[in-house]
């Protein structure tokens, strides 16, 4: 039968908040994020199946399990670091993880990102997909982008951008509608529901004042499937330029009408801790991201 071991980043988490008696200090320390290193003290407190703190308001004590238990990481901790290992005298190369919208990734931030990679060889820049109003937690990453509407409290929240919306569908699917002449014609049409790109202030641009959101047909929760449902012909989608631009100039799909809203309710945005921002790999990545999205 297996041993099963207590993960070794939650040991060096425990460790370094009993050291400064504060999950912020020991946050920063470990260059993650406050909410991270409580994920990983929890972690531990499951797999040893005792409470390693007490939690009074804003300040920690260990436990006096808390406290005989460190004495036991502690020495496992110093066993490892104390091991000799000649060939270890690299530097580490900094390094920035990023969680952002699968969409965004691949239309906006991979037609860009060699020019940052270009610019700065010496920083390692991993990436990580994340599902656009669910994913909400900073988790273990540096940096986020988010589409949504900027409401995200005790981080700091910066715009990139945000493009108008606009009506779209296959040539093939409107051939099996009457003529789509004016908006109201829409109600022949099967509209695709997100709720990222929602129709009522769509509606409401178009001056269907009395249309409510649709409430049936089929609801797809990322940017990239709703544009391929409007390619397949299941119904009518709203877009964003920079998205459908391929398709638009191969004709795979077409603007219907000359609508388009201007201010969306949601937008991208770049979303960190204060804290993380103050290594410089992380403060270089976001002026980046900044100044690439700024006039798109």
């Amino acid at each position: 039968m297996a041993t099963r071991l207590p993960p070794v980043h939650a040991l060096s988490a425990f460790e370094a908040a009993a050291r400064h008696n504060s999950f912020a200090i020991a946050a920063e320390e470990l260059c993650i994020t406050p909410s991270a290193l409580s994920h990983r003290i929890r972690l531990l407190e499951e797999f040893v199946g005792e409470r390693l703190f007490y939690r009074d308001g804003r300040s920690i004590g260990l436990s006096e399990f808390g406290r005989r238990y460190l004495d036991v990481v502690r020495s496992a901790l110093r066993t490892l670091t104390d091991f000799p290992m000649p060939h270890r005298n690299a530097a580490v190369q900094p390094k920035i993880k990023v969680m952002l919208p699968p969409t965004f990734a691949r239309h906006l931030l991979m037609p860009r990102i060699a020019d940052f990679t270009q610019r700065h060889p010496e920083i390692v820049v991993e990436l990580y997909l994340s599902v656009p109003l669910y994913d909400l937690s900073l988790s273990e990453s540096d940096v986020e982008i988010r589409f949504g509407a900027g409401n995200y409290p005790n981080i700091i929240t910066e715009k990139l951008f945000e493009e108008p919306a606009f009506a779209v569908a296959s040539p093939a699917y409107l051939k099996t509608l009457p003529p789509m002449k004016s908006p109201a014609d829409l109600k022949q049409a099967t509209l695709l529901r997100s709720a990222l790109e929602p129709w009522q202030p769509w509606f409401e641009a178009a001056g269907l004042k009395d249309w409510v959101e649709p409430s049936a047909g089929l609801r797809v929760d990322d940017l990239g499937l709703l544009l391929e449902a409007v390619r397949h012909g299941y119904g009518v989608g709203l877009t964003r330029q920079h998205f459908a631009e391929e398709l638009l100039a191969r004709g795979e799909i077409v603007e219907l009408f000359d609508i388009r809203l201007r201010t969306p309710p949601h937008a991208y945005y770049v979303v960190y801790e204060r804290a993380v921002r103050e290594r410089p790999e992380v403060d270089t990545f976001i002026s980046w991201m900044q100044n690439a999205f700024r006039n798109i």
